[in-house]
């Protein structure tokens, strides 16, 4: 049978309770229960447990709970989420009406199963869709960073329970999205999410909606038709490419830098106070970098392994930043290359990038340049002499990183920006970054003539316009030149030749045409000038004569037609062709 229940446990005796005895004989302990603002009387009867002898209160906790056998012959048990007992047994009635209609063949049992799904709590099936993310293989900052997104869309839009999801709510959101640019006690203002990040949430959640139907735990994504915001018209960080004299300056101060720091000269901010806080370095600039070198040669020269170090610090962060410019590389993806994936010997010099490493999860064989591979293969050489504190195996040398790109990467290309006097923020709002250089590469890829599906390659891209309208900057492409280049295009006859040729004469022309010379008959007239009738003059018979043209010019035209006759010109316009009405002619 089908009945309803709350759970009853056991708690100890409050140490504050007031005991008393009721009407019926029963010994009960008043006290107060809940939060210090709401607090409130409770009363419940004191039991002894006959084994141990010790009291007790047996309280009834949560809402109702509903019990029956489902069309299985298995036994349910359900929360119902009703503290009254009338709404919990008009949940039982519901629940099996439902299974009434399952044994009845009404629906099936996967719509069932679906339909109880819709009352489960989001949170539970978002921990196993990650639990489904992690054993696919993701990374877990992608499985965190979808964990954040959705768990904040949940909380602000409503979505406690699956039902709950809906296009409303989230096109609601997605007007007044806002976040916060410092902490939440700051003073700064809200700022409007981008819209690509306004994508990456409806992405997010989209995933998730998408694996609920894979598994049966919904019948639709209701999320799927909420449109996307376009990206192109707010974009919040745009990135430009570097020209060839910004990349020389680049790398010559990522090889002399570290080295330089040493070398600079101080300068005090108040010379009345000689305090250590009151003095500071002299900033470098990049006609300084030779100098502040050989000044710290000077004062390391008691450390020379110092000052190895310093070089070879210097020479690997340039080699960084030129693989990244000359391979596209992503600044995660060379962070996990070692020695044992570079070929600098073979024909065609490449580096194997790994699926597991790169964006795609694809895997791509990366081509270098045969200049650079000789760059690469003197830096393997030098590997053995780089390892400190520790035996070195030629084995071991396969596994070493090739280059070891620090984390904060960023900020110290920024200060070898401000050394070499590379402005990162143009009057366009454009920056530069690490990731820039992979905009470099594009950009060169373009400005070398390369075809844009070869170019695509290159860059790995599933979409052409990514490569040519993202990672292309139109700016340093040569357009003007392209334009140069074009062929003169020329009429394969002159004008005034053709014209002559036709015996016709350009109307905008002030000169007259010039005159055909004369052709006879057999008869010894002259076959310009011949009348319909056959009679000599320029007016014959109220009709006006028209020149007989040659054979050459029939040929030039590909038409031969009968000469036209028309009436006569009285007032200067030319009436109607007479052949349409006389067969004769």
């Amino acid at each position: 049978m089908a009945s309803i229940f709350r759970k009853t446990v056991r708690k100890p005796v409050p140490l504050d309770a007031i005991r008393s005895v009721d009407r019926q004989g029963r010994t009960v302990a008043k006290y107060e229960v809940g939060p210090k603002n709401k607090r409130r009387k409770k009363t419940s009867v004191v039991q002894i447990d006959p084994a141990t002898g010790a009291e007790y209160l047996s309280i009834q906790v949560g809402s109702y709970i509903a019990k029956f056998r489902d069309y299985r012959g298995q036994v349910r048990t359900v929360v119902t989420g009703c503290d009254d007992e009338i709404a919990a047994q008009q949940k039982l009635n519901e629940l099996l009406e439902r299974d009434v209609q399952v044994r009845r063949k009404l629906i099936t049992p996967s719509e069932l199963a679906i339909s109880d799904q819709q009352d489960s709590l989001t949170t539970e099936h978002l921990e196993r869709y990650l639990d489904s993310m992690r054993s696919a293989g993701n990374t877990v900052s992608h499985v965190d960073d979808c964990k954040q997104k959705i768990t904040r869309l949940v909380a602000e839009c409503g979505f406690k329970r699956l039902g709950d999801i809906s296009r409303d709510s989230m096109e609601a959101w997605l007007v007044s999205a806002t976040a916060m640019t410092g902490k939440q006690d700051s003073k700064e203002p809200k700022r409007k999410l981008s819209n690509r990040s306004k994508n990456s949430y409806l992405q997010a959640i989209g995933g998730f909606l998408n694996w609920c139907i894979d598994t049966n735990r919904m019948n639709s994504n209701p999320l799927l038709k909420v449109q996307r915001s376009d990206e192109r018209v707010d974009r919040r960080k745009q990135r430009r490419a570097m020209t060839e004299t910004e990349l020389s300056r680049l790398l010559r101060v990522a090889m002399l830098r570290p080295l330089a720091e040493y070398g600079r000269q101080t300068v005090s901010t108040d010379a009345s106070c000689g305090k250590r806080s009151n003095w500071s370095y002299v900033p470098l600039v990049f006609d300084s970098l030779e100098s502040c070198c050989e000044e710290a040669r000077k004062r390391l020269g008691s450390n020379p392994a110092f000052v190895s170090e310093l070089e070879q610090r210097g020479l690997e962060r340039m080699l960084t930043y030129k693989a990244l410019v000359l391979t596209g590389l992503r600044c995660n993806e060379l962070r996990s290359i070692t020695v044992g994936q570079v070929d600098t010997k073979s024909e065609r010099p490449c580096i194997e990038l790994l699926a597991k490493d790169e964006k795609n999860r694809h895997g791509s064989t990366i081509p270098i340049p045969r200049e650079f591979a000789n760059e690469l293969e003197d830096w393997i050489s030098q590997k053995p002499k780089q390892v400190r504190n520790g035996c070195f195996k030629l084995s071991d040398l396969h596994s070493m990183p090739l280059f070891n790109v620090p984390k904060a990467l960023v900020k110290i290309m920024d200060r070898d920006l401000a050394t070499a006097g590379i402005i990162k923020r143009d009057d366009r709002g454009r920056t530069l970054d690490v990731h820039a250089l992979r905009t470099t590469f594009g950009t060169m890829l373009s400005k070398a003539g390369v075809s844009p599906r070869t170019a695509q390659a290159a860059m790995r891209h599933s979409r052409i316009d990514l490569t040519m309208n993202v990672y292309t900057d139109p700016t340093l492409l040569d357009v003007a030149g392209a334009v140069e280049s074009l062929p003169n295009i020329m009429p394969m006859v002159p004008i005034a030749t053709y014209l002559q040729a036709t015996g016709t004469h350009d109307p905008f022309s002030s000169e007259l045409p010039p005159e055909l010379p004369p052709t006879f008959d057999s008869e010894g007239r002259n076959r310009r000038f011949v009348s319909q009738n056959g009679k000599m003059g320029k007016n014959c018979g109220g009709a006006l004569e028209v020149p007989i043209v040659g054979e050459n010019h029939e040929k030039t035209l590909g038409i031969i037609e009968k000469p036209r006759v028309f009436e006569g010109v009285t007032n200067g316009t030319r009436t109607r062709d007479l052949r349409s009405h006389n067969p004769t002619l």
